[in-house]
């Protein structure tokens, strides 16, 4: 957490990804955290999702109007208007120039710049199972065909 963030009693965190992964990370490490504020998702890869809402019923009680969705070209000025402490990187399938064009960007504003591990984004089961993300899936889909 920066310093920024001490002063206050929440962290704020903006999670880049919308509509995917990003909504997975944030229930599993950020939904029921009091200590932290996600003020937005970003959205890039699907069409018109910007603007939209994370829905309050969904968001849990913490989130009474939601968390908004903006577009990812927006990533900057909205770390400067909210005062974001740290970003999280929550897509699964960018490349390795794209995943560090990203941190570039954070960086320079002066927030930090987070890839969570399996350890806080693993769902645990008892039984086996396999999952595949979205354009993994359509892969295997086109594939098959």
């Amino acid at each position: 957490m920066s310093s920024s963030a001490s002063a206050r009693t929440r962290e704020r965190v903006v999670i880049l990804g919308a509509a995917g992964r990003d909504f997975h990370d944030f229930n599993l490490m950020y939904r029921d955290d009091p200590a932290v504020e996600v003020v937005a998702f970003t959205a890039t890869q699907i069409p018109d999702i910007d603007g939209r809402t994370y829905p309050p019923e969904l968001a849990g009680p913490l989130y009474p109007n939601g968390i908004p969705i903006v577009g990812e070209s927006d990533l900057e000025s909205v770390v400067a208007r909210d005062r974001v402490d740290t970003v999280v990187l929550a897509y699964s399938d960018l490349s390795h120039a794209q995943v560090m064009h990203l941190g570039s960007r954070v960086v320079a504003t002066g927030a930090d710049f987070v890839v969570p591990g399996t350890r806080r984004t693993m769902l645990r089961s008892r039984v086996f199972g396999v999952a595949a993300d979205g354009v993994s899936f359509v892969d295997l889909l086109a594939a098959s065909r």
